[in-house]
Protein backbone atom coordinates (compact mmCIF):
# COMPACT_ATOMS: atom_id res chain seq x y z
CA UNK A 1 0.00 0.00 0.00
CA UNK A 2 1.16 3.69 -0.84
CA UNK A 3 -0.14 6.90 0.09
CA UNK A 4 0.48 10.13 -1.81
CA UNK A 5 -0.87 13.31 -1.13
CA UNK A 6 -3.71 11.50 1.40
CA UNK A 7 -4.52 9.01 -1.35
CA UNK A 8 -4.26 5.45 -0.45
CA UNK A 9 -3.12 2.99 -3.14
CA UNK A 10 -3.73 -0.75 -2.84
CA UNK A 11 -1.83 -3.36 -4.79
CA UNK A 12 -2.06 -6.54 -6.15
CA UNK A 13 0.42 -7.28 -3.55
CA UNK A 14 -1.96 -6.11 -0.55
CA UNK A 15 -2.97 -8.89 1.85
CA UNK A 16 -7.26 -10.05 1.00
CA UNK A 17 -8.23 -10.27 4.49
CA UNK A 18 -6.44 -7.01 5.98
CA UNK A 19 -7.80 -5.10 2.98
CA UNK A 20 -11.62 -6.27 3.86
CA UNK A 21 -10.77 -5.89 7.35
CA UNK A 22 -9.39 -2.26 7.02
CA UNK A 23 -11.51 -1.37 4.31
CA UNK A 24 -14.67 -3.35 4.09
CA UNK A 25 -16.30 -1.15 1.73
CA UNK A 26 -14.06 -3.05 -0.82
CA UNK A 27 -15.50 -6.83 -0.01
CA UNK A 28 -18.85 -6.02 -2.39
CA UNK A 29 -16.18 -4.79 -5.40
CA UNK A 30 -14.40 -8.30 -4.66
CA UNK A 31 -17.76 -10.29 -4.85
CA UNK A 32 -18.61 -8.42 -7.59
CA UNK A 33 -15.33 -9.93 -9.58
CA UNK A 34 -16.02 -13.10 -8.09
CA UNK A 35 -13.84 -13.02 -5.29
CA UNK A 36 -16.44 -14.60 -2.68
CA UNK A 37 -13.04 -15.56 -0.37
CA UNK A 38 -13.18 -12.88 1.45
CA UNK A 39 -13.86 -14.75 4.94
CA UNK A 40 -12.16 -17.96 3.14
CA UNK A 41 -9.18 -19.25 5.42
CA UNK A 42 -6.90 -18.51 2.58
CA UNK A 43 -7.91 -14.61 2.27
CA UNK A 44 -5.31 -14.44 5.41
CA UNK A 45 -2.13 -15.72 3.63
CA UNK A 46 -2.87 -14.62 0.08
CA UNK A 47 -2.16 -11.50 -1.83
CA UNK A 48 -5.19 -10.24 -3.72
CA UNK A 49 -2.84 -11.16 -7.31
CA UNK A 50 -3.20 -14.77 -5.84
CA UNK A 51 -6.34 -15.06 -4.34
CA UNK A 52 -7.98 -13.16 -8.36
CA UNK A 53 -5.41 -15.73 -10.42
CA UNK A 54 -6.55 -19.34 -8.41
CA UNK A 55 -10.42 -17.85 -9.62
CA UNK A 56 -9.24 -17.35 -13.07
CA UNK A 57 -9.14 -14.03 -13.58
CA UNK A 58 -6.36 -12.52 -16.18
CA UNK A 59 -3.80 -9.23 -15.58
CA UNK A 60 -6.42 -6.88 -17.09
CA UNK A 61 -9.23 -7.87 -15.20
CA UNK A 62 -7.47 -7.83 -11.58
CA UNK A 63 -5.92 -4.24 -12.83
CA UNK A 64 -9.71 -3.08 -13.35
CA UNK A 65 -10.91 -4.29 -10.40
CA UNK A 66 -7.58 -2.92 -8.45
CA UNK A 67 -8.86 0.61 -9.56
CA UNK A 68 -12.83 0.23 -8.42
CA UNK A 69 -11.02 -1.03 -5.28
CA UNK A 70 -8.90 2.00 -5.10
CA UNK A 71 -11.75 4.12 -5.98
CA UNK A 72 -14.00 3.37 -3.30
CA UNK A 73 -11.83 3.14 -0.86
CA UNK A 74 -10.54 7.12 -1.62
CA UNK A 75 -14.17 8.11 -2.16
CA UNK A 76 -14.96 7.11 1.57
CA UNK A 77 -11.69 8.42 3.23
Amino acid sequence: MKKNNNEIKINKEYNLAELVYKYPQTEEVLMDYGLHCAGCIASSFDTIEAGAKVHGMTDEEIEEMLERVNEVINFNE
